[in-house]
C-alpha cells in the first residue's frame, strides 16, 4: 500500500492533541504533519507558514475549526500541493456586517479578558469549551484533555487568533473552486459550526468533489469526542 502524505490543521486554541488519535490510527496508511500557527495574527499568514514548513511538497490537507479555513486559504495560494481536502467542524464566511459581528468580537475579546485575568484553562471550563462538546462530554477525560489543550495556549496566541477570525476571508470563491476529492466532516450536534453549514459548503463545490459526513453523537471537537468515527472517515477518504 502506498503511505500518503497528510498536513494536520489545528483549531482555535488547539494543537496537536487534536490529530492525536488520526495520526497514530492511520500511521500506517500516512506520515502525517501537525502545523502550528504560534502567534500569527491572519488566516493568510497562517497559510503561508503552513506552505513554507510542510515537510511535503504535495499532501493531503486536513483541517478542523478555524485550520479548515486555513486549509481553504492554503488551496487558494497553492491548489498544486493539496491532493485532497478534508473540512471538518468549520466555516467560510468572512465576519458578520452590522451588529451581529460587532456581538461576536465583542464575545471574543470579552473570553480574552477573562483567560487574562483568571487564565486559558479556566477560561476554557466556563465559558468556551462546554459549548463545544456533545452534552455527553461534560466532566469527561475528553473534556479534561479539551481543558488541557487550551491551557497549553498562551493569552499571546489566542489575541492572535481571534484577530485573526475577526478578518477571515470570505472563501465561497475557494469552495466553487475545488477539483480535488473534498470531504466534509461534522458532529451531528456541533452548535459552533453546524451541520447545515457544511451542507451548503457541499453545495458550492463542484460535483462530484464532495463528500459529506456526519458524525453522530457529536459537538464541535469531532476528532477527539469520536476519535474512532473521524478516523474511519478519514481513512475513507485516504482511499478518493
Amino acid at each position: 500500500m502506498t503511505v500518503d502524505q497528510i498536513v494536520f490543521l489545528p483549531g482555535l486554541m488547539c494543537d496537536a492533541a487534536v490529530w492525536e488519535h488520526q495520526q497514530k490510527g492511520l500511521a500506517t496508511r500516512a506520515e502525517s504533519y501537525v502545523a502550528q500557527y504560534h502567534e500569527v495574527d491572519s488566516i493568510s499568514a497562517m497559510a503561508e507558514k503552513v506552505l513554507s514548513e510542510a515537510p511535503y511538497p504535495v499532501f493531503s490537507l486536513a483541517g478542523h475549526s478555524m485550520g479548515g479555513r486555513v486549509a481553504l486559504e492554503v488551496l487558494r495560494l497553492a491548489p498544486a500541493r493539496v491532493r485532497r481536502l478534508a473540512l471538518l467542524d468549520t466555516g467560510f464566511e468572512p465576519l458578520a456586517a452590522g451588529e451581529a459581528g460587532r456581538q461576536e468580537a465583542a464575545k471574543r475579546w470579552a473570553l480574552l479578558e477573562f483567560a487574562r485575568e483568571h487564565g486559558m484553562r479556566e477560561m476554557g471550563r466556563l465559558h468556551w469549551a462546554p459549548g463545544m462538546v456533545h452534552p455527553q462530554q461534560i466532566s469527561t477525560q475528553v473534556f479534561d484533555d479539551i481543558l488541557a489543550m487550551i491551557g497549553r495556549r498562551s493569552t499571546q496566541e489566542f489575541h492572535a487568533q481571534i484577530t485573526a477570525l475577526l478578518a477571515r476571508p470570505d472563501a465561497t470563491a475557494v469552495l466553487r473552486t475545488i477539483s480535488c476529492p473534498t470531504y466534509l466532516i461534522c458532529g451531528r450536534q456541533d452548535a459552533w459550526s453546524p451541520y447545515s453549514r457544511h451542507e451548503t459548503m457541499k453545495d458550492l463545490v463542484p460535483s462530484p468533489f464532495a463528500t459529506l459526513v456526519a458524525i453522530e453523537n457529536c459537538g464541535h471537537m469531532s476528532t477527539m469526542e469520536q476519535p474512532e468515527a473521524v478516523t474511519a472517515v478519514l481513512a475513507e477518504w485516504l482511499d478518493t
